[in-house]
């Protein structure tokens, strides 16, 4: 279907370049179609990113709430929950690109997307793991320090000893980086 190939080229592009870099018309290219195909099929440049960020939202979310199935209230609890999201975010690469342009102000336009995507799932992960946490904890910025950790390691990686980045599909730094975040996290909790 168009549609679907339209949003998979413009997640692509919104992922590599941002909502300014990606123009309806190289969405368009992208997608083999032009641009009255795309007009058509979702509309402008705005209801094409909306679409994009919709589709990125609910595969998150649907990751988060197959965690939050099996989610058991201590420590074992919140590694699992960590690793199935890290796991999500180093199978879907563009969905934490996407959030992470639209954080260092991408289309900052559209502003209902934190409040209707992100906060929700924010305070659904605070709420599940509230009875695990330490007292004086913020959880909230508990979770938010996991989502930039994940998101930064996942784009920006760590330097190897020559200076190479070494990043999700590196699998000894992403060994490295889990067993790292479930340091982090305990520590953020107050479980270590």
């Amino acid at each position: 279907m168009s549609t679907d190939r339209i949003v998979e080229a413009a997640t692509r592009l919104f992922a590599e370049r941002g909502y300014e870099g990606a123009s309806t018309r190289l969405i368009a290219e992208a997608a083999g179609l032009n641009i009255a195909t795309v007009s058509y099929h979702v509309g402008g440049k705005r209801e094409l990113y909306l679409a994009v960020m919709e589709r990125a939202h609910l595969a998150e979310r649907a990751a988060l709430e197959g965690a939050m199935e099996v989610f058991t209230p201590d420590r074992a609890g919140i590694h699992l929950l960590l690793d199935r999201y890290l796991d999500f975010c180093v199978e879907r690469p563009e969905v934490p690109a996407l959030w992470m342009r639209r954080w260092l102000s991408e289309a900052d336009d559209v502003t209902s997307l934190e409040a209707e995507y992100v906060r929700p799932l924010i305070q659904q992960v605070v709420a599940l793991v509230e009875d695990v946490a330490g007292p004086g904890t913020d959880l909230e910025f508990a979770v938010w320090t996991v989502i930039w950790s994940i998101h930064g390691f996942g784009r920006g990686g760590v330097l190897d000893p020559e200076g190479r980045r070494c990043r999700t599909d590196d699998p000894d730094a992403l060994a490295r980086f889990r067993a790292h975040l479930h340091v982090l996290a305990d520590r953020l909790l107050g479980l270590a």
